[in-house]
């Protein structure tokens, strides 16, 4: 039989990334890499804001055709290629990462008036200016409408769709007033390619709707426009531009249109799937089944686990929700994770700089921190450089170290991230367990779990479980061709997908015995200290600590 193919579509923090895979074997027969062109990396920022995180959307439109037309170029190189035999397209990208879109669907970004002003662009994830409507959102759903939360882990986060547009509608009214409703760019891009920009015709994803804009079947989709009114006439405004249902990575958003065919040069008509969030679709690419978390370890972490619809699962504090279908048709898919994870490590290769390029490299200190043994540093750490996303869903706490002396090294520091991270990690599967939720297996995905052994051992050893790596260093991406494969009818259902298309590395971590019994007591000590600054309801907690410094830091900046 002709060899048949899919094309994923990756938009991440800093590039978009085409993969090409064989539907048969899941091959990767090409990918394309192409770096935004916009701000630091991809992401604009504001000196006088540390919280704010913004990209401009010419870089998602000039992405498609550049990282497309360059895995179609390599593809061309393999037997059997041609872009008609790819048979469906898949999209994810980061999330919550909305834009604010005309009446006609186009980015206000693109419009003369816009182009230079960050509020008109896309709020990227990882923005927190809208921590003060995060807090409000929350404490006006606990006293009216308490299910709200129940289904996103107890509290609402500054990363996510409503209250990015509250703190637009109050600090940028010019923008909310020229916008007709916001577009996550999981749904911008499926919309744009189909040529379904128009606001009425967007289809939007199950798994961004849910996972990140209060959506669930159960009180009938978007929160309604009573409880939004109340908290902001315009939210209300917003809620009548946004549609009853949603969809899945199992339906269809379209086909693709005949101008983003000329543009990329893949056949017209071609199915492309309903978009989904990256770590999602990198669990698919992953293997994702019930009983395995799949770590996604990246810039931030996240960690992702599904459910049969037919489970009893209990609502999980903490978690970042329990949503139906949002990961695989049939089944919740369970989102947690770490708002930081490789940006920690990078934080302080790039920035801090310990030691110069040489001595402060990531290969050079990790090369001294493998030279360790655990404990051998005396420091202890908070991975919040971010905040906290899960447990404590907090992004006004901040990252710590204690146990410095004048023998401190750049590696001890080094490794003491790593450390975190894993301490952090071993918190969030803690707390599925601890609320009957299983995790039998740990597979891990991501350039950090392919690339830095040291980090994998130490995560063995605090999470005291053996740790498997996927094959695929473009899980995202590959995730997202198996729903183009899906749509595209190549196979029937994401089981024959993951069976025909995933698979595991040979080599697996397993925990070093005399490590564990080390990494338990720091972890006890770790505990400790998350509670003490993270925690409400402890006599002797430091929770306002954190924040009083921030306070601190936002005054000084404004004066």
């Amino acid at each position: 039989m002709s060899r048949r193919f899919a094309l994923g579509i990756d938009f991440g923090t800093n590039s978009v990334r085409a993969l090409i895979a064989d539907t048969g074997s899941g091959e990767e027969v090409a990918t394309c890499v192409w770096g935004y062109r916009h701000g630091d990396e991809g992401i604009i920022q504001d000196d006088g804001d540390p919280e704010l995180a913004r990209q401009h959307p010419r870089d998602y439109t000039l992405g498609l055709v550049e990282a497309v037309g360059g895995a179609l170029r390599e593809a061309a190189e393999t037997e059997g290629f041609s872009p008609d035999r790819i048979v469906g397209i898949g999209v994810d990208a980061t999330g919550s990462t909305p834009i604010p879109v005309d009446s006609h669907g186009e980015p206000l970004a693109f419009q003369p008036e816009f182009e230079s002003c960050p509020d008109a662009m896309a709020w990227l994830w990882k923005d927190h200016t809208a921590h003060q409507e995060a807090l409000e959102i929350t404490n006006h759903a606990a006293e009216h409408r308490p299910a709200y939360l129940a289904k996103c882990g107890g509290t609402y986060s500054p990363e996510w769709f409503w209250a990015k547009i509250l703190h637009c509608r109050r600090n940028s009214p010019a923008v909310f007033d020229a916008s007709h409703t916001w577009v996550e760019l999981t749904d911008f891009i499926p919309a744009l390619l189909t040529g379904n920009t128009h606001p009425e015709r967007v289809p939007r994803s199950q798994c961004t709707a849910g996972h990140k804009g209060m959506f669930h079947t159960t009180w009938g989709g978007y929160p309604d426009a009573k409880f939004l009114r109340t908290l902001d006439e315009g939210l209300a405004r917003v809620r009548s531009s946004l549609p009853a249902g949603t969809i899945t990575i199992g339906d269809r958003a379209g086909k693709l249109s005949e101008p983003w065919a000329g543009k990329m040069g893949v056949p017209a008509g071609t199915p492309v799937a309903g978009g989904a969030l990256d770590a999602h679709l990198g669990a698919v690419g992953a293997g994702v089944k019930p009983g395995t978390l799949v770590k996604i370890m990246g810039t931030s972490g996240c960690d992702i686990g599904v459910a049969p619809l037919s489970a009893e699962l209990p609502d999980v504090p903490g978690l970042c929700g329990i949503v139906p279908e949002s990961v695989l048709p049939g089944c919740y898919g369970l989102e947690a994770g770490q708002a930081a994870f490789g940006d920690i490590y990078n934080w302080f290769v790039q920035r801090i700089q310990p030691g110069g390029a040489e001595a402060g490299s990531h290969a050079a200190l990790t090369r001294d921190a493998e030279k360790l043994r655990p404990g051998e540093s005396g420091l202890l750490a908070l991975d919040w450089h971010n905040g906290n996303r899960t447990v404590l869903i907090d992004p006004r706490l901040t990252g710590a170290v204690i146990g410095l002396t004048l023998r401190t090294s750049p590696a001890d520091l080094y490794r003491s991230w790593i450390e975190a991270t894993a301490f952090g990690s071993r918190a969030i599967i803690d707390r599925f367990e601890e609320y009957g939720v299983p995790i039998k297996r740990v597979v891990n995905a991501g350039g950090i779990s392919a690339k830095n052994q040291l980090v994998m051992q130490i995560f063995a050893d605090v999470l005291n479980r053996p740790l498997e790596v996927s094959r695929s260093t473009q899980t995202c991406a590959l995730g997202a061709a198996m729903s183009g494969a899906v749509v595209g009818g190549a196979h029937a259902t994401f089981a024959d997908a993951t069976s025909a298309m995933t698979g595991m590395l040979e080599y697996v971590y397993h925990p070093i015995p005399e490590n564990v019994a080390v990494y338990e007591r720091l972890y006890r000590l770790y505990k400790r200290l998350h509670d003490l600054f993270g925690a409400t309801g402890y006599a002797e907690n430091q929770f306002d600590v954190m924040k009083e410094l921030l306070d601190l830091r936002d005054r000084a900046k404004i004066a």
